[in-house]
């Protein structure tokens, strides 16, 4: 699927412990962590135990507490069908590979914007994504996309 971003830049899921001290402003609602992360990054992957069991008036939210070029990658599974939004985006093991940076697993830099230019010649979005939510390496490639041009 082509968007009009290249680069994606999010974590996996927006409740990491370490985010609560330093990340996230003092006493900001729970209700409010995804609208804060949103201002961050513009997608965030779900994994399917969570997405799947989450009430589509749930869903309807986090869609109205997001902007409009924010997008929720969603592990694949079998449980349900993905809500209906074209900002949501179910990840098949070959898209996944196609599409996602795990930066946790490849943090070189370098190799990273070698990705980003080869994602820029096909014209396809490219997810970075942190499954441990570190805030320092996501920094480092949001410089790495500015400097880029993308």
């Amino acid at each position: 699927m082509k968007t009009g971003q290249l680069v994606y830049i999010g974590a996996v899921d927006w409740h990491h412990p370490t985010w609560s001290k330093g990340f996230y402003p003092d006493g900001l609602p729970a209700d409010w962590l995804l609208s804060y992360y949103n201002t961050q990054f513009q997608a965030v992957y779900l994994p399917a135990s969570t997405w799947q069991s989450t009430p589509d008036s749930t869903w309807t939210q986090w869609l109205e507490d997001t902007q409009e070029n924010f997008i929720f990658v969603l592990e694949a599974g079998a449980k349900r069908a993905k809500p209906a939004s074209e900002r949501v985006w179910l990840a098949s093991p070959e898209w996944e590979a196609a599409h996602v940076w795990w930066l946790d697993e490849h943090p070189d830099m370098r190799e990273l914007a070698r990705r980003i230019e080869h994602q820029a010649e096909t014209g396809n979005a490219l997810f970075v994504f942190s499954r441990s939510g570190n805030l320092a390496a996501l920094e480092k490639v949001g410089s790495l996309r500015q400097v880029m041009g993308y």
